[in-house]
């Protein structure tokens, strides 16, 4: 169960700098093929809605929205930085593994400006290979229910 713990950890970890290091084309290989990537508020999880502000079901649909992102969708320029809680593991189901993992992001302007962009929980499936994970599923729940409509990278 530890190796499994620190397996979590430092693909979370791994996952959070591909984003902050704008390496987008790299951010779908934490997803297995056939997968799920939610963002929506805690309220919609909550009350069992499946509004998404973001949705994809593969890999390919990852893939699909970094595309747009870099040759097609108009947005300010930003980064972010993500500060990431230790994850909490849920429960292990043959080498399927749920967690949960808060996380803080920071985002920078252009021109330099930072602000707190969102903060929430990861609720995750982990598909355990090895001494690898690999996400089947992540619901990023935004504590808020205003989300900037700036939301154009993954979080």
């Amino acid at each position: 169960m530890r190796d499994l713990y620190f397996a979590i950890t430092r693909a979370n970890a791994d996952y959070a700098r591909c984003i902050d290091d704008d390496r987008l084309e790299e951010w779908p290989n934490f997803f297995a093929d056939n997968c799920l990537y939610r963002v929506t508020s805690a309220q919609n999880y909550a009350e069992g809605l499946q509004a998404s502000l973001i949705f994809a079901d593969s890999r390919g649909m990852l893939r699909d929205r970094v595309s747009a992102l870099r040759q097609a969708n108009i947005y300010e320029r930003q980064g972010y930085r993500h500060i990431l809680g230790a994850p909490s593991t849920l429960g292990v189901q043959g080498d399927k593994v749920r967690s949960e993992a808060p996380f803080m992001v920071a985002r920078i302007m252009r021109d330099g400006t930072t602000s707190l962009f969102a903060t929430g929980r990861y609720m995750d499936v982990w598909k355990h290979i090895g001494d690898q994970v690999q996400l089947i599923e992540r619901i990023v729940i935004c504590d808020s229910s205003r989300i900037d409509t700036l939301l154009a990278l993954p979080l």
